[in-house]
């Protein structure tokens, strides 16, 4: 089969012939459909995440899981099965969408189904197994498929991370009903957060970027309130916010970017018990000045991906419409470098798929 590979750290990926995988006795192969091209994979092809201070955190083990097909977000049809799959759990033809955030399955995390906070051998597919930009995937077990009937593959395969990310920081958030979320960042991820909070928590959003096409965009998917932040300082946004929220900052605020300006901004932001949720992992350090913590009893949580359940659950939200996963562009698989360079830049908006 053709594949995109990870052959070494820093490098652009190689399209490679590889052997076409066979399913085990409970898995199964997906003929991928499309592959969502995701921030992620771009740390994932650099080797390393900035932790701040000169410290990385590395992505590939320093190199031990290369050769590797990247791609998490993935969507196809069942094409084998294995031996023991039961004929009434899914069938060859079958639409999916792939749940890769594939744990242990023996540690406390993975048994109360949080498989994505695996604290043991981690399996996910496209970081630690070949993942979707190829034409098949290997999924070890059918129970991490989830059908997608009445979705089209593009928008179906961000669910998988994009889609299920943003639900799990917004159900992080823990909004009452009239609430104010503020979300920082309104890409592929904050995009559908946005959809979330407005038509599932009933909360009003306010959202910050640098891009007015974005902030247009935010607009159109119900945000109420959207800031450039390259034409508005913190101290007055503060005051915007107070202005929108009956003298207090945001109840909430989810930070999609993750660099320590827009950390120091969200904790800003934050009225008393505020909950500031990172979810971006572009790098750096957090500060903030301590005595505020206890005084305004805020907190401050971290949102990793989401769960299998979540997965469900954000996939039957796009089958009826409630949510409507944005996607720019599908390409080509052998264009998968110029798509994360794209990306890289800023240039896609949304999220941006591979065809192959």
């Amino acid at each position: 089969m053709k594949a995109m590979r990870l052959v070494a750290e820093g490098k652009p990926l190689e399209a490679q012939e590889v052997a076409t995988p066979t399913a085990g006795p409970r898995g199964a192969v997906v003929r991928v459909t499309a592959a969502g091209v995701c921030h992620s994979d771009l740390h994932l092809i650099s080797g390393a995440y900035d932790l701040g201070g000169g410290r990385k955190l590395s992505t590939t083990g320093g190199g031990s899981v290369l050769p590797l097909i990247p791609g998490h977000e993935i969507a196809g049809c069942v094409e084998t099965l294995g031996s023991d799959v039961p004929s009434s759990v899914v069938k060859v033809g079958d639409p999916v969408v792939v749940y890769p955030w594939i744990g242990c399955g023996a540690c406390r995390e993975c048994a109360s189904g949080k498989e994505n906070l695996c604290e043991g051998a981690q399996g996910f597919l496209g970081f630690m197994r070949d993942g979707g930009y190829a034409e098949h995937v290997l999924v070890p077990e059918v129970r991490y498929l989830v059908r997608a009937d009445g979705i089209e593959p593009p928008p179906a395969a961000t669910l998988a991370c994009a889609g299920v990310t943003a639900l799990n920081s917004v159900e992080r958030c823990r909004l009452g009903r009239d609430d104010l979320l503020f979300v920082i960042g309104a890409g592929g991820v904050g995009s559908t957060a946005i959809q979330i909070a407005k038509r599932v928590a009933h909360a009003r959003v306010a959202v910050a970027d640098l891009d007015d096409s974005k902030l247009d965009r935010a607009r159109q998917l119900g945000a109420d309130f959207v800031f450039n932040t390259s034409k508005v300082e913190a101290k007055e946004l503060l005051s915007q916010t107070r202005a929108i929220n009956h003298g207090r900052g945001a109840d909430a605020v989810i930070d999609f970017v993750g660099i320590p300006r827009t950390s120091s901004l969200g904790f800003r932001l934050l009225a008393r018990e505020g909950r500031l949720v990172e979810v971006g992992l572009a790098g750096g350090e957090m500060s903030f000045p301590l005595p505020l913590l206890p005084l305004l009893a805020a907190e401050i949580l971290g949102s990793f991906t989401g769960t299998l359940a979540q997965l469900s659950e954000v996939v039957r939200l796009a089958r009826e419409g409630v949510i409507d996963p944005l996607v720019s562009r599908s390409y080509r698989l052998e264009e998968a470098n110029d798509v994360l360079a794209r990306l890289e830049r800023g240039e896609i908006e949304g999220r941006a798929t591979l065809r192959p």
